[in-house]
């Protein structure tokens, strides 16, 4: 059987994961959901600990608590949305005074990155 083969039996539940501090989930919970806009879904109980997950199109996003956090400050998720919601989304995390750093680097993108209320970074995208 060929790699390609194998890969394409392989069924595809994308998560995107970001950690913060103890103590700071009602807080990223606020962020994902009434700033950047994402739907916030169960999170099943079974799995203990604390934290919150998000919807983002066939995607998730699971946030959750860790004792040794550290801000990812490179590695981050990439979201990509439509044109007019890349300006809008720009527009609520400034109004939120979350840093909106644009970046012309990629060709045939607009984006930008940001930081959640942890620190973590997210780049956000349009492609042209």
């Amino acid at each position: 059987m060929s790699a390609n083969r194998r890969c394409a039996e392989i069924s595809s539940r994308l998560e995107k994961k970001v950690v913060g501090p103890p103590g700071g989930i009602d807080e990223a919970a606020r962020f994902y959901s009434k700033v950047v806009g994402l739907e916030r879904i169960d999170r099943p109980e079974t799995l203990g600990g604390i934290g919150a997950w998000f919807r983002v199109g066939a995607q998730e996003l699971h946030v959750s608590e860790h004792e040794g956090f550290v801000p990812a400050v490179k590695a981050h998720p990439a979201f990509e949305l439509a044109a007019a919601e890349l300006d809008a989304l720009a527009a609520r995390l400034e109004k939120a005074a979350a840093e909106v750093r644009w970046d012309d680097r990629l060709p045939g993108a607009r984006r930008f990155y940001s930081f959640d209320p942890a620190g973590n970074r997210l780049e956000f995208l349009t492609r042209a």
